[in-house]
């Protein structure tokens, strides 16, 4: 590398240039080597996806028979979201959907008439102690909706009151109830030496390098960021 104070003023506008050439050209490489590797990366990506497609698909399958047997020998019908096989050596998987609390547009004539009932009653110590109870449970997630847990517990305060107005706004809550099936899934885990229970990640995020890899190398981390 050239010492730039040393240059006259003709070199050094050479050298720049040469240097912004030199520059620019690796930027050219760069783009080129993304433009090589990226195809290479997404077709392992799909892979793996339709891999862990095929896998979900055949243990679904062959879960719904172990569960047909389950069945048929304890004489029951399940109406579960998911269910549980575990074998003699501490392996278990559990599988099933998922569900969204989800609510039609008179869920807030509910909240609305609810929240009348509460701001007329007298401040007293007892009333008090249900206003603050009433506005906890009303409370909606990041996502700006009720927790259908929550309208559980109020319809337990509300039958506890025992008001008209107040149980008939509860129920307008509850009848607006509509959850909605989300994704399925499949969870497995293992018992370690020690009896532990261990769960085998499933998905490229969760899942760790292989033991022995240099992090550090792959992908410098700043001291900042660091557990």
């Amino acid at each position: 590398m050239k010492d730039l104070s040393q240059l006259s003023e003709k070199e050094l506008q050479e050298e720049l240039k040469r240097r912004n050439e030199a520059k620019q050209q690796d930027r050219v490489a760069y783009k080129k080597m993304v433009n090589e590797y990226l195809p290479g990366f997404m077709e392992n990506i799909k892979a793996c996806s339709e891999q862990l497609s095929a896998l979900k698909l055949s243990i679904f399958k062959d879960s719904k028979i172990l569960l047909d047997l389950k069945n048929n020998a304890y004489n029951v019908k399940d109406t579960q979201q998911s269910h549980t096989f575990s074998d003699d050596k501490g392996n278990t998987i559990t599988y099933g959907f998922r569900v969204l609390d989800n609510w039609d547009d008179t869920v807030t004539a509910g909240i609305d008439k609810v929240k009348e009932f509460i701001t007329s009653l007298a401040k007293d110590e007892a009333t008090g102690k249900l206003v603050h109870a009433v506005n906890q449970l009303l409370k909606k997630d990041a996502k700006g909706n009720l927790k259908a847990s929550r309208v559980l517990e109020l319809t337990k305060l509300a039958e506890e009151w025992n008001d008209e107005t107040f149980t008939d706004a509860v129920n307008i809550i509850r009848q607006s109830y509509k959850p909605m099936r989300s994704a399925f899934y499949i969870e497995a885990s293992v018992t370690d030496a020690q009896g532990k229970k261990v769960s085998v990640p499933l998905s490229i995020t969760s899942v760790d390098f292989p033991e022995g890899t240099d992090v550090e190398a792959l992908f410098p981390v700043h001291k900042k960021y660091k557990a």
